[in-house]
């Protein structure tokens, strides 16, 4: 996709920002309205403001990226609305821990009441949701009559794992934030609304944080270029392999299973500091903990690399 090539109308109104919404209908098979966004905490939290009343909250994973990692961007997006916090194993919610929240909310004025829920595809441990798994929480969420919007800043990771169409891995949600910058992009996200009225009020509170870019162009440019032969699952299935191969020298270290491209490893400060050592970066996860992640241009013979350095641990 070429976006610099002539002139063009500024802001969302040019030709290559019009194409998103028949660009992810497509891919998702149904009609949907998609829009740019610069960050994943934008995306999600645009995303999440066309659902939430300031006087409301968001149900989501004590361990979910809203919660631990965008410096309290959705309390500000959404003017207030608070964030409630559930749990899960594998940093998933599922319906029984879901249903242990809302059951301690009582429904008047006095407590704030939830308005949407919020799933992180693939989880912050890295760990995907099934299509089935996503059915059960649709049943309870259908019964509390709440919104439903997924973080995928890793999804392209979830489809190459799951093998699943990607209509599939979304599952029932209202919104998903379809991040690309993790996979390969230099600086965009997109927004997929499910619920295309809800693309109408994300495009006003966009404008009003400040992020209506004018060469908007350049971002869409690089939605539909990711999305083009599939360049999306391509990068994300190299980045899941590479994931893959240093899980499996890992062994009985593994805090969770490897099923998009992090791996979370036990591993003293004493061994983190032979790893370094030898070249390697990867996060410290608390005391007793490192994580790593592959990304989409990991090469073979790094991951191989550093896997037989795990292994000799």
């Amino acid at each position: 996709m070429q976006a610099a090539d002539a002139a063009d109308t500024p802001y969302d109104t040019d030709r290559l920002s019009g194409a998103l919404d028949d660009a992810f209908s497509a891919l998702f098979g149904r009609e949907v309205a998609a829009m740019w966004a610069a960050t994943g905490t934008a995306a999600n939290c645009l995303a999440l403001s066309t659902m939430v009343q300031p006087h409301g909250g968001v149900v989501c994973h004590r361990e979910a990226h809203i919660e631990m990692d965008e410096g309290g961007a959705p309390g500000f997006y959404l003017h207030g609305a608070k964030l409630i916090l559930a749990e899960g194993d594998n940093a998933k919610l599922t319906p029984e821990s879901l249903r242990a929240v809302l059951d301690q909310i009582r429904d008047d004025v006095h407590q704030v009441q939830p308005h949407a829920i919020s799933i992180t595809q693939a989880s912050e441990c890295g760990c995907v949701y099934r299509p089935e798994e996503l059915a059960r929480l649709d049943m309870e969420i259908g019964q509390s009559g709440l919104r439903l919007h997924m973080d995928g800043a890793r999804f392209a990771n979830a489809v190459a794992f799951l093998l699943r169409p990607p209509a599939e891995v979304a599952g029932p949600v209202d919104a998903l934030s379809f991040g690309c910058i993790k996979n390969g992009a230099m600086s965009a996200e997109a927004i997929v609304f499910f619920d295309p009225s809800l693309a109408d009020v994300a495009r006003y509170r966009r404008k009003r944080a400040g992020h209506l870019q004018s060469k908007g162009r350049f971002l869409a440019a690089q939605l539909l270029a990711m999305l083009e032969g599939d360049l999306w699952l391509h990068n994300a299935a190299a980045a899941n392999a590479a994931a893959a191969e240093i899980g499996a020298a890992a062994g009985e270290r593994l805090l969770h299973p490897v099923e998009a491209n992090e791996v979370f490893l036990q591993c003293t400060a004493a061994e983190r500091q032979a790893l370094r050592t030898q070249g390697f970066g990867f996060y410290d996860w608390g005391m007793h903990a490192a994580r790593f992640v592959a990304a989409w241009d990991t090469k073979e013979e790094d991951a191989r690399a550093l896997a037989r350095a795990i292994a000799a641990l």
